[in-house]
């Protein structure tokens, strides 16, 4: 099974998410995408989030387009604190199957900052996503730059999963400017989907 694994705090989960992972699924040929709902964000201190069942509960609605879609809120129960821990939990427990991280341009940005980059490049091949706003920036970002000899293009999509890692892949195309901070602070009479 070729998994993809989209993680965030999904505060609230929307249409930009199953963009990204529609996306996922098609490009890099996957049969599931798992969204890992966060505790909690490390680099987002300050912003309170909705109880973790609350966001599950909001990010299952909104995954109910595809049934490809699961929704998880397994890093509570297993106490993971970082991506890489969880991803670490995974790895050991399902060897059999072909993980690909996947995650914003936005997120390429900040990503040298996340605990364990370097150990998420070498846990599973990594697919990102084009936002608008961040192509330029994502791929000059401090992590793109390091894992430049990494990168694979494009046409390759469909054998990403089954590369050994560190492998990456920028996929460019029809992009979503939806965000959930821009969907917060529209209000409640805002719509995630």
């Amino acid at each position: 099974m070729r998994i993809g694994l989209y993680g965030g705090s999904f505060h609230p989960a929307h249409a930009g998410h199953l963009h990204v992972t529609t996306t996922a699924l098609r490009r890099l040929g996957l049969d599931r995408v798992w969204w890992l709902v966060t505790p909690g964000n490390p680099l987002k201190r300050g912003r309170p989030l909705a109880p973790l069942s609350q966001r599950c509960a909001q990010a299952a609605e909104v995954a109910r387009a595809d049934p490809r879609i699961a929704v998880t809120g397994f890093e509570a129960a297993i106490g993971a604190r970082f991506t890489r821990d969880a991803l670490h939990w995974l790895v050991r427990r399902r060897p059999a199957r072909r993980f690909v991280w996947i995650m914003g341009a936005d997120s390429l940005g900040t990503f040298h900052r996340w605990k364990g980059s370097a150990e998420i490049m070498g846990l599973m091949p990594i697919a990102v996503i084009d936002r608008p706003g961040h192509t330029l920036s994502a791929l000059s970002a401090r992590a793109a730059l390091r894992f430049a000899g990494a990168r694979i293009p494009e046409p390759a999509a469909l054998a990403l999963a089954d590369m050994r890692p560190p492998a990456w892949i920028y996929l460019h195309g029809p992009r979503s400017g939806l965000s959930s901070t821009q969907i917060r602070d529209a209000g409640p009479r805002a719509t995630a989907t």
